[in-house]
């Protein structure tokens, strides 16, 4: 499991490289790395994401949980202005972060954290995910129960999922744990959902 983008460490030798990103008139770089996420481009998941997200007036961080070497959170932060945190559990993945973080000027605040264990007394406005699916269901479920726990009242949690890999599965949960949950949109098989925090 250890060469898994959803471990904590890796074997794979590294070898950084670096690709550009343009979105809605902002500029980004992203070094990436082998034994991360999507280490060629922002994988379409994400930019499905990007396209359909649209942060509340809540005065509180964005949470981006599985955060990666920092494509969305970072994005996210830049064109709305915005303090976003994001948790990565994978090490080269996180430090990966740190180093784009900076070199695109957001405001940013990365944790190497398994899920929500270094974030636990912090609340959010909103909560990011392209969860892992690899990793599992329990695990991609723990992100949801966890964003629920540490969402304000009138948050959100927004959800990138593809239907042949749980869309269905992961949108009754979110209308259970929510009490509702919404399609925002449907882009190549990706699903976006929103679910909002209807009490404290």
């Amino acid at each position: 499991m250890a060469d898994h983008y959803y471990s904590r460490t890796t074997d794979v030798i590294s070898e950084e490289k670096d690709y550009k990103f343009n979105f809605k008139g902002e500029s980004f770089v992203f070094t990436t790395d082998n034994g991360v996420f999507s280490k060629d481009y922002i994988d379409y998941g994400s930019f499905a994401m990007l396209n359909a997200f649209k942060p509340n007036d809540i005065d509180l961080p964005i949470l981006d949980m599985g955060s990666g070497y920092g494509p969305i959170g970072i994005t996210v932060s830049r064109l709305y202005k915005r303090h976003v945190v994001m948790c990565e559990i994978n090490e080269r993945a996180y430090n990966l972060s740190i180093k784009n973080i900076e070199r695109n000027n957001a405001d940013c605040e990365p944790y190497n954290s398994n899920l929500f264990e270094k974030i636990e007394d912090k609340k959010f406005s909103s909560v990011i995910t392209n969860p892992p699916i690899r990793a599992g269901k329990a695990t991609v479920f723990a992100i949801y129960d966890g964003a629920y726990k540490q969402l304000v009242k009138g948050g959100e949690l927004w959800v990138v999922i593809q239907k042949k890999q749980g869309a269905p599965s992961s949108k009754s949960h979110l209308e259970e744990l929510f009490g509702n949950c919404e399609i925002i949109n449907r882009d190549r098989g990706y699903y976006i959902l929103k679910s909002q925090k209807m009490t404290d």
